[in-house]
């Protein structure tokens, strides 16, 4: 982070989560860029972590009731004080009152009455986060232009693994700040404006070319049926849509993107070739990039196909079944066979000399590692200039949800963060892109 100019005065609000204990490293960081700090805790966040460690990092005391000083009106001078609040963590309780508009402590109090930017940083069990009443408190929320930064996916207390993470401090202060205006070259979160409505966007990628594959392959094993996945396209269309608005000649290469989703590509004049399986997509991605100066592959490309693909409708009459009459189910054994790996070849065999590969990896945490640490293995692996992995799950990821990814390097090293829809996330890898492309240019 580069240090800001100008001290600002911000609120960090600190809630019921076990992740509490980060929230001194929050506090730490906006003091190291010169900001004022003032901390209010609920009384369920001192379970957590104690007010005089809050205290030796703010240099003052800690407030938490509002009937602590009630002289003082504290809730009302400190709203009026605040340039920014942050809240890190925000427990699913939090966003809950703070949803229904209460004022049942200093938090909430000072937070409904301060005109400043609130910055929400949730911090909880998946289930929690995903659940119907925490969605829609949250929607709540950003209709009334609070910012929610999404929760990092990962291991959670008790061994669990999912998203409820509360992100890394650097990552919960640069996007504040973000917000805030005070941010130089702050990651994009859900609900920051980036760039004001109707402003034209930088044209850093004027008389380029790119390729974006996007949405999921799909392998027959018969006329009716294939296998495929959840992929839908989106997060592809988005980062075609941001390209071309920032003047690349921009190609989407569509596998199963289903026409609505396409739909939003026709004013930005990108040109879309609809593939189906990954050896169509693979000959199509190819035959682009040769023209290209980046490929970007988010795309969920199938590892295995059918070795056979039947013509006709497999029926179930013919397959064998159990001695015990039916008792059990029958099985049918599919026989696949591995698919050319489409990033890989384009890594090992560019189709054009200084192309940037930039690829995207959907992962799930499990019993080997967390998201990140299969992430970096894939980096490695692949050799791609830049790879995007992103945690994938009922609500995130896939399909008309937030999106959130880490780019890595060849190396597995991180790179950059962007977190919140698919068009914010897709903003910050365009900037990358250009950033990349324009560093090729000057080093040669």
């Amino acid at each position: 982070m580069e240090r800001q100019t100008g001290a600002r005065n911000v609120i960090v609000g600190v809630s019921g989560s076990i992740a509490a204990y980060k929230a001194p490293s929050v506090i730490r960081l906006l003091r190291r860029e010169g900001h004022e700090v003032r901390t209010v805790a609920t009384e369920a966040a001192l379970r957590f972590i104690g007010a005089p460690a809050l205290a030796a990092v703010t240099g003052r005391p800690v407030s938490t009731g509002v009937f602590d000083d009630p002289a003082a009106v504290e809730h009302v001078e400190m709203g009026e004080w605040a340039e920014l609040v942050v809240v890190a963590p925000a427990s699913a309780d939090l966003l809950a009152r703070l949803a229904a508009g209460r004022a049942d402590d200093l938090l909430t109090a000072t937070i409904l009455m301060t005109t400043a930017p609130v910055v929400l940083a949730p911090a909880m069990h998946t289930r929690m986060w995903t659940s119907p009443a925490t969605e829609e408190n949250v929607a709540t929320l950003r209709r009334r232009g609070v910012s929610v930064i999404p929760p990092d996916a990962g291991p959670l207390t008790g061994g669990d693994s999912g998203a409820g993470r509360l992100p890394e401090p650097g990552r919960i202060v640069s996007a504040a700040l973000a917000i805030l205006g005070a941010a130089g070259d702050a990651v994009p979160i859900a609900d920051a404006a980036g760039s004001a409505a109707g402003s034209r966007p930088p044209q850093d990628l004027a008389g380029r070319a790119l390729v974006v594959s996007a949405g999921g392959t799909r392998e027959p094993l018969d006329p009716v049926r294939f296998l495929g996945n959840r992929s839908s396209g989106r997060q592809g269309c988005a980062i075609a849509a941001e390209a071309a608005r920032r003047g690349a000649r921009t190609v989407v290469v569509a596998a199963n993107v289903d026409a609505h989703v396409l739909a939003g590509l026709e004013p930005e004049g990108v040109r879309v070739i609809p593939v189906g399986t990954a050896l169509e997509l693979g000959e199509t991605v190819r035959g682009e990039a040769a023209q290209a100066d980046a490929v970007i592959m988010t795309a969920a490309v199938a590892d295995y196909r059918p070795a056979t693909v039947s013509a006709s409708k497999i029926k179930k009459r013919g397959m064998s079944r159990s001695p015990d009459c039916g008792a059990t189910p029958a099985r049918r054994v599919i026989e696949l066979v591995e698919n050319p790996d489409v990033l890989t070849g384009l890594v090992a065999d560019p189709p054009r000399r200084g192309l940037l590969v930039v690829g995207f990896a959907a992962e799930t945490g499990d019993a080997a590692g967390d998201v990140l640490a299969h992430g970096a293995a894939k980096a490695r692996r692949k050799g791609a200039d830049l790879l995007a992995v992103n945690a994938v799950g009922a609500r995130t990821g896939f399909g008309d949800v937030p999106n959130s990814v880490v780019v890595l390097d060849s190396d597995g090293r991180e790179v950059v963060r962007a977190a919140g829809s698919k068009a914010e996330v897709a903003r910050t890898l365009v900037d990358l892109v250009a950033r990349v492309l324009d560093a090729r240019v000057q080093d040669s």
